[in-house]
């Protein structure tokens, strides 16, 4: 079929190294690029508040983008099927291309979709584009997946290197009448009353072209301190990228590329990399990962009756423990939270807290910018002991020796609790030596209890 080509973007919004992109235009029709604000389509999980606010300006920057190049960014809200459907019948396309998705729902709307496509005559096409090896292509020697994080990253850099990132284009060429599209602004994607994202503002400048500008700040600059500073949440070493990966304006394609070609090393760097691709295979195969527990006989921790004083404590950071503290507060703030800090604060909740580890997967869903259907869930059933290749549960982060250890001169801290250098903070909620015995009397039911 002749006709425009549509451009499914989902979590990809840039123009470098975009497969679907590079096949719309190599097919030699117009382009259309389309996003699908999807809250209605069974299993997909909706955004949350700070997720909500970046894809606001991660649109607005690529709308501006695509204008430049001689196209349009068309929004449509809905079921994403019924959608993309009626887009390709609204503009007469003659083909829509997408790069794969992993989550269940996802896989299950994306298959769907294609078969009636094709079956309505329209050429359809996917490719991988968010991660660096697919599922299905890194197993143990016996054809099984991986559940152990180090083999599992072996046999990754024992195959074939990640493919070259594909240029950004020069051009975009657009239908001669752009299709009808919904205004950006009245999604409410951005907090009104009240407007909470001041701190935001201040910390991100979300889009491609700065997300660009960080990589290249990283490498040529923070890099060199990685392995040395990266658990000091003082010290700023961290790339910063989660966000920009997690929303797909850059490719790991193309942080991995980049920090190769620096010569620098960045050995542990990429091997972070290399963990965000074991969250996406353990998702692949286990599309309830943010509802159960991969390890089964957590289910039968005896959680206690959740007590909401304690769990609104933890969120609004008034635990009166500082480093827990500090980190809620940095993550109200900026919608982030340096990742030593958060195994902290992940591990006050579950072990010293006794509360389920879903419930702060939960308040993370919704406050941090870089949350994703794989990583936010895959981590916290790190910290609870109950995922892949998971901390044991008797491993309990203890969050005053952890601060002598990784903030030493109190700066973190400083900085983002200043009430307990000012002696104002609340007292403790909990004891740590208390709750941390209870916490492993609780596991030891856990291994206690038959499986069945």
């Amino acid at each position: 079929m002749t006709g425009p080509s549509i451009v499914w973007l989902r979590d990809d919004l840039r123009l470098a190294d975009n497969p679907a992109l590079r096949a719309a235009l190599d097919r030699g029709e117009s382009v259309i690029a389309l996003y699908v604000l999807d809250e209605e389509s069974p299993g997909i999980r909706p955004l949350g508040g700070a997720a909500r606010w970046w894809l606001h300006h991660s649109l607005a920057s690529l709308g501006e983008r695509l204008r430049e190049r001689g196209s349009t960014l068309v929004l449509r809200r809905g079921r994403a099927d019924h959608v993309v459907r009626a887009t390709v019948t609204d503009t007469g396309a003659g083909a829509v291309f997408w790069n794969r998705r992993y989550g269940g729902p996802e896989r299950e709307i994306d298959a769907a979709l294609k078969a009636r496509l094709r079956a309505d005559g329209v050429e359809v096409a996917s490719f991988a584009a968010s991660v660096l090896f697919e599922p299905w292509t890194v197993q143990t020697g016996a054809g099984t997946h991986f559940s152990v994080f180090t083999p599992f990253w072996r046999a990754c850099l024992a195959l074939p290197a990640p493919r070259a990132p594909l240029p950004e284009p020069r051009e975009v060429p657009g239908p001669s009448a752009a299709p009808a599209s919904d205004a950006l602004d009245d999604w409410g994607l951005l907090p009104t009353s009240p407007d909470w994202a001041g701190g935001l503002r201040e910390t991100w400048e979300p889009g491609e072209p700065a997300a660009r500008k960080r990589l290249r700040e990283f490498l040529a600059g923070d890099l060199d301190d990685y392995d040395r500073a990266r658990d000091e949440p003082a010290a700023g070493a961290t790339s910063l990228l989660s966000p920009r990966l997690r929303w797909g304006e850059l490719s790991p394609h193309t942080v991995w590329h980049e920090t190769v070609a620096s010569g620098r090393g960045g050995g542990r760097f990429l091997a972070e990399l290399g963990w965000r691709e074991f969250a996406w295979h353990t998702l692949y195969r286990h599309p309830d990962l943010a509802t159960a527990n991969l390890r089964r006989e957590f289910d039968a921790f005896p959680w206690p009756p959740l007590r909401p004083d304690h769990i609104e404590a933890w969120q609004h950071g008034r635990t009166g423990v500082a480093l827990v503290d500090a980190g809620m507060a940095e993550l109200w703030h900026t919608g982030t939270m340096h990742n030593r800090v958060r195994m902290v604060t992940a591990s006050f909740l579950v072990k010293n807290l006794a509360i389920d580890w879903r419930r702060g997967e939960e308040w993370f869903w919704d406050t941090l910018v870089d949350a994703d259907t794989a990583s936010n869930p895959f981590n916290w059933q790190w910290v609870a002991g109950s995922g892949a290749d998971a901390a044991p549960y008797f491993r309990v982060f203890n969050p005053d020796l952890q601060a002598k250890k990784f903030d030493p001169d109190g700066a973190y801290v400083q900085r983002w609790a200043p009430e307990y250098a000012a002696g104002t903070a609340p007292r403790p909620i909990v004891d740590l030596g208390e709750t941390r015995r209870a916490a492993l009397e609780a596991y030891e039911h856990v291994k206690r209890t038959p499986r069945g």
